[in-house]
């Protein structure tokens, strides 16, 4: 299900995940299962970012 998540949709359960450990009230278990979900999130909006710039990514002619 979170691999069909957009950009901003992953983007917004990262900064949760963070927001989530900032506070710092939560149990070591329950950290490192955020920090798990956050690594997730992160991957998704990187690969997300990397598709957009390899659609965007401008290529010079042959022969130039």
């Amino acid at each position: 299900m979170s691999e069909q998540l957009t950009y901003e949709q992953a983007l917004e359960k990262l900064d949760e995940k963070l927001k989530l450990l900032e506070d710092g009230e939560l149990s070591l278990e329950d950290a490192l299962k955020a920090v798990d979900e956050a690594r997730v999130y992160l991957k998704i909006c990187t690969e997300r970012l990397e598709a957009a710039r390899k659609k965007i990514e401008v290529r010079p002619e042959p022969g130039e």
